[in-house]
């Protein structure tokens, strides 16, 4: 199959998730989508590809500022305010990561988003 192909069916099977998912699914997508960007960018810093790096973490930052904007942080209360300076936190992670080229970086981001992953999935297997 090729890349083209392969892309656009990725495209069409977003949609279709995009399209008929609740606010937690799409919290998922973007997260699902955000770990895999986050391996791109450890791939493209294990081998120097600087422009490639600097396109896959600024997309990465992107993903995580949407999820960011989308909190309700007066409805939240505490949780949701945590809840932002983390992703603040693995913005700024990020940004050092690009720097410094550290991989090590992206697996700290990668491990805090994979937990809080976790967690939005316990939310949707007790809500629905």
């Amino acid at each position: 199959m090729s890349y083209d192909a392969y892309q656009s069916y990725q495209s069409v099977n977003l949609n279709a998730q995009i399209a008929q998912a609740s606010p937690v699914q799409l919290v998922l997508v973007l997260m699902d989508g955000l770990l895999d960007e986050l391996a791109r960018a450890r791939s493209h810093i294990e081998a120097g590809r600087f422009e490639l790096k600097a396109a896959s973490l600024d997309k990465c930052v992107s993903i995580i500022m949407g999820l960011s904007s989308a909190l309700d942080i007066e409805a939240g209360g505490e949780v949701v305010a945590n809840l932002a300076r983390l992703y603040d936190h693995c913005a700024e992670r990020l940004y050092r990561a690009g720097v410094e080229m550290d991989c090590a970086i992206v697996d700290e981001v990668q491990t805090l988003i994979q937990t809080l992953r976790s967690g939005w999935q316990g939310v949707q297997a007790r809500h629905g």
